[in-house]
């Protein structure tokens, strides 16, 4: 494994492994004004939510790492202290993209980019019409990580309003994850799309007490078939199966078949049974794998 000490690095050496490692990031498109008015839009990865009760989103212009200098972001925000953070999804990236550009001070990066500016109901800066979900926001505060190249700003900004596009809504007035159409920063280039098809779900242990890997029977937790994700399904039960429900399978015809090809093979057996059990656990039928793997 390869061990770095941060202080031995460049700001430049940095950014690239913490770019590519801590990903991915959701993207601000923040909006703000100076202090005569004049408008900027500005992408920023290192952004995200902080708190529900307040509503509560950071992010940070961090001083860039080429010369040490601030972006209009931060001097605008210190100027007038609002925001607004505006959500990036597939459709709006190339032009987040192209909003990053450092134009000079006065520059309207909306008018670059195409996007088009949404007057706000309680802040200044405007919203971006086409972005799927806008946060009018007030600054709350900004804190300066350091005075560094690559030094960040972290900017706590409060949701006073949200503004939904109705199009990314499901039936119950909720965001459609899949519709929605999210798209992350990593590193250097590259970016991500939350797509239907690399989307899952995983149970979250939120009411209930889970037994734990460690109460998993050794034969099954040092498995040579099932991964650590499939240890951590089993581990997320409350309770095993009943010996009723175990008898109730090991009756039936499949596992009868099984149990007949292997006799005397106890090594074939067991393989197999994990490997059926880890077809079910990829599938999310953690009960029925925990009673193929306790027959």
């Amino acid at each position: 494994m390869l061990t770095l000490k941060t202080s031995d690095l460049s700001p430049l050496e940095l950014q690239n492994y913490l770019h590519y490692a801590i990903a991915p990031r959701p993207i601000c498109l923040a909006s703000t004004v100076d202090a005569e008015g004049n408008v900027n839009l500005s992408p920023f990865s290192f952004f995200n939510l902080f708190s529900t009760n307040p509503p509560i989103c950071a992010f940070s212009p961090a001083r860039r790492v080429r010369d040490n200098t601030t972006k209009h972001t931060l001097e605008n925000i210190h100027a007038v202290p609002e925001c607004v953070i505006n959500i990036v999804n597939y459709d709006i990236v190339q032009q987040v993209s192209l909003s990053s550009v450092e134009y000079p001070a006065g520059v309207d990066e909306f008018i670059k980019s195409g996007l088009t500016p949404l007057a706000s109901e309680l802040v200044k800066p405007p919203r971006v019409a086409e972005s799927p979900v806008q946060f009018e926001c007030v600054v709350r505060e900004v804190i300066s990580l350091g005075d560094g190249p690559g030094a960040g700003n972290l900017v706590l900004a409060e949701i006073k309003l949200i503004h939904i596009n109705e199009d990314v809504l499901d039936d119950t007035g909720k965001i459609d994850q899949e519709k929605i159409d999210l798209v992350a920063r990593l590193g250097g280039d590259w970016y991500c799309r939350v797509t239907a098809d690399n989307l899952f779900k995983v149970a979250k242990p939120v009411r209930t007490i889970g037994i734990g890997v460690d109460a998993i029977p050794y034969a099954i937790r040092n498995s040579k078939v099932l991964t650590g994700n499939n240890l951590g399904q089993l581990g997320n039960v409350e309770a095993l199966p009943t010996d009723e429900e175990i008898d109730a399978l090991a009756q039936s015809d499949e596992i009868k078949e099984l149990f007949d090809a292997t006799i005397g093979d106890s090594q074939t057996r067991e393989l197999q049974l994990h490997l059926r059990a880890k077809h079910l656990l990829d599938n999310g039928l953690v009960e029925d794998a925990w009673k193929v793997l306790l027959i």
